[in-house]
């Protein structure tokens, strides 16, 4: 560090070298995520061409040894040379920043790759790049070493690490094979840097299926085909995918339904409208600076066209599923094409509110923005020449005119369908607006009761439901709520709790199913609304984790048929309206004894009790006792209900921290757990009785109860 500042102490960075230095400004990081850029940049170059019309396939294959190759059928790189600077297209698509096809030339109508740095980013942050480009019945190829172009020996064995000889004066573009007639296509094969990437940087194959599955969602027709050849990921496959015996892991999509069919594969819960489509355009002007045939920039008033396709439903949950595009990016930033829709879709339905407010009892609140989203699932994309992106990750769309386009097709849409005399398009308008409207209700109500709270003296306690044996203890992380089934249980659990941090709440039977139920309903159902108020910590939207009175909830019901159907219903109520717990590893279910053997000692030697938690464990022991000569009290005892155990049988067993079993309840993937409590407990019967008969030579007829 010296105090001295001139002109010799700045630095130039010429070609890709600023790429290599800050590669953070064009991928967002060097970790896992910049590699997985990377390999979008060049998915996306394959994606714009099949927009475009120009092929119908893209493959992606992870090597075995890091490499990753992206391959596509369409009009390939140019391979002629381009008069300004005397290089062939594929070595200034691939060396030079700021060039390619999609400055407006002509080529592309509407593209997702703008900036022209993509395709040279990967190269400069790359061991080794290959390219091969079919095309005018000839295979062309050329490789590169972190972006300058030359020649690897490899003996047809491709490596990074090969011998590799630069080109010393002029670059050559190698023909190294014919090609059919009409065949064209482009394939990039690249290793990336471990210069520049950390070591734990991997290609997320999750990702990457799930991008996949993305952009055959949102361009109909298109085969996007996975093929993952790692011995890591083909270790861990999951079941239906390929395992290291059978070969790698191998996945296609194909989606001929667009994005209707993207907003069914996102909703998991069940659907109080049908997928509606709102599709429209818009034109407008700005100044941009155009590329003259002399070479020279000049500044130009264009007209653009914005194409706005969008599909969205409502179900009868409340979380929002959005995902934005524009020219089939990903925004997940949102941007202005989503600031117009949130903006119009809240402006619309509080005037279709407005008209319908004696019906509704609206009174003088006003809907939310909040209110609107809540159940809404919905793919918004946009296709605009030039979009205006907020940097090179292109998460956020800057451009200012696409509001008022998406404003405006959905206003026209939306009209449409509440003005609709069709009696399907009646119906469903009327429950979207009584829905809307409850969660507005719901949301005030649980502010007025907030505010309530706090009003409060500390000294006043709220009233809880009488039935609740309340522990001692105000230590949260210590306190556990059981939540018992049955009044019978709850004597028998009231002798065995430990009433210092242990809770108890009876209910009764079986609750409501609240995945066919409506808000309204399960806040009225006295079961629901009692864990709800004893848990304190609200519901829905409002859940406020903090609040929790206790540290653990603990679902104790029955080890039989109804037993399991009481968790289930339970279990449904925490993933739909306390999800925080159960993210947050609060939930659990206790695990009671199915049998209790008493091994007969021979003398003065007091019997020994063993408990066993299943038939299979039962056989075992019995096995093991005859293997030892030893006898046991006949008949053994099956508890078919907690009721049937004394209190110390229920605290050894079950309530005792020093010898109870508990599982815990996860969520590893809240839009999975969200299909599985559709599957089981949602309004669709046809899926249910399919998922039973086929599941049914799985089910012992002797465990069950007749």
């Amino acid at each position: 560090m010296t105090s001295e500042y001139s002109a010799h102490h700045l630095q130039v960075l010429e070609g890709l070298e600023a790429v290599r230095k800050r590669p953070g400004m064009y991928i967002g990081s060097n970790g896992s995520p910049g590699l997985m850029h990377c390999l979008w940049e060049i998915i996306d170059n394959s994606v714009d061409e099949a927009v475009a019309g120009n092929g119908s396939r893209i493959d992606v294959v992870l090597f075995e040894d890091g490499s990753v190759q992206v391959a596509d059928r369409g009009r390939g790189v140019p391979v002629d040379v381009e008069p300004r600077t005397g290089l062939t297209g594929v070595e200034v698509v691939y060396t030079k920043l700021h060039a390619g096809g999609k400055f407006g030339g002509g080529s592309y109508a509407a593209s997702g790759g703008l900036h022209g740095v993509g395709a040279s980013v990967v190269n400069a942050l790359s061991e080794r790049l290959d390219v091969e480009v079919d095309r005018g019945g000839k295979t062309y190829a050329m490789s590169f070493r972190r972006g300058e172009p030359g020649i690897f020996t490899d003996d047809g064995d491709p490596r990074p690490d090969a011998p590799f000889s630069p080109f010393s004066q002029r670059s050559e573009l190698r023909v190294i094979g014919k090609v059919a007639k009409g065949v064209s296509g482009t394939r990039v094969r690249y290793w990336a840097d471990r210069q520049i990437f950390t070591k734990d940087a991997a290609f997320q194959l999750g990702e990457l299926e799930n991008r996949a599955r993305q952009t055959a969602f949102l361009v109909p027709g298109l085969e996007m085909f996975v093929r993952d050849e790692r011995p890591s990921t083909r270790a861990g496959a999951q079941s239906g995918a390929e395992d290291a015996e059978n070969g790698p892991v191998e996945t296609s999509y194909r989606y001929d339904g667009g994005i209707a069919e993207f907003v069914e594969y996102l909703a998991s819960d069940a659907p109080i409208t049908d997928t509606w489509r709102l599709q429209g355009s818009g034109s407008f002007s700005e100044n941009v600076p155009v590329l003259q045939p002399d070479g020279h920039m000049k500044t130009t008033e264009v007209q653009r066209d914005c194409q706005v396709d969008i599909a969205l439903r409502w179900g009868t949950g409340y979380e929002t599923t959005m995902r934005s595009f524009v020219n089939i990016i990903a925004t997940p930033k949102g941007g202005t094409h989503q600031q117009g829709f949130e903006q119009e879709l809240l402006k619309t339905l509080r005037t279709h509110v407005e008209q319908n407010s004696r019906r509704l009892k609206v009174g003088n609140d006003k809907l939310e923005k909040d209110d609107v989203l809540a159940g809404l699932t919905v793919v918004l994309n946009v296709t605009v020449p030039e979009p205006q992106f907020e940097g090179q990750t292109k998460e956020v769309l800057g451009t200012p005119a696409v509001r008022t386009v998406v404003s405006k097709v959905v206003r026209q849409e939306l009209a449409q369908r509440f003005t609709s005399t069709k009696r399907d398009d009646k119906n469903q308008a009327s429950m979207l607006l009584d829905k809307i409207v409850s969660e507005m209700k719901a949301r005030v109500s649980a502010r007025a009761h907030k505010e309530t709270q706090r009003r409060k003296n500390a000294l006043e306690s709220s009233s809880l439901p009488v039935k609740l044996v309340d522990c001692r203890s105000n230590d949260v992380a210590q306190s556990e709520l059981f939540i018992v089934e049955g009044d019978s249980a709850l004597g028998t659990a009231k002798n065995a709790r430990t009433s210092e941090y242990q809770a108890l709440l009876p209910i009764r039977g079986k609750i409501l199913n609240v995945q066919k139920a409506s808000i309204s309903d399960m806040l009225s159902n006295v079961e629901c609304a009692s864990i709800i108020q004893v848990i304190g910590a609200g519901s829905g939207r409002s859940f406020d984790l903090s609040s929790a009175r206790y540290g653990k909830v603990i679902l104790m019901s029955d080890a039989d048929v109804d037993g399991a159907h009481i968790r289930t219903l339970l279990l449904t109520l925490f993933f739909r309206y306390m999800r925080p717990l159960i993210e947050d590893g609060r939930v659990f279910a206790a695990v009671p004894p199915l049998h209790r053997v008493i091994v007969i000692n021979p003398g003065s030697k007091p019997n020994e009790t063993i408990y066993t938690y299943s038939e299979q464990e039962l056989h075992t022991l019995l096995a093991k006792l005859r293997k030892q000569n030893k006898r046991w009290h006949e008949p053994i005892q099956r508890y078919k209900g907690l009721g049937e155990m004394d209190a110390d049988q229920l605290a050894t067993t079950t309530m005792d921290r020093g010898g109870r079993l508990l599982r815990r309840v996860r969520m590893e993937d809240a839009e999975a757990a969200g299909r599985v409590f559709e599957l089981l407990m949602g309004n669709e019967v046809a899926p249910r009785r399919e998922f039973i008969i086929e599941s049914s030579d799985q089910l012992s007829r002797e465990a069950i109860d007749a």
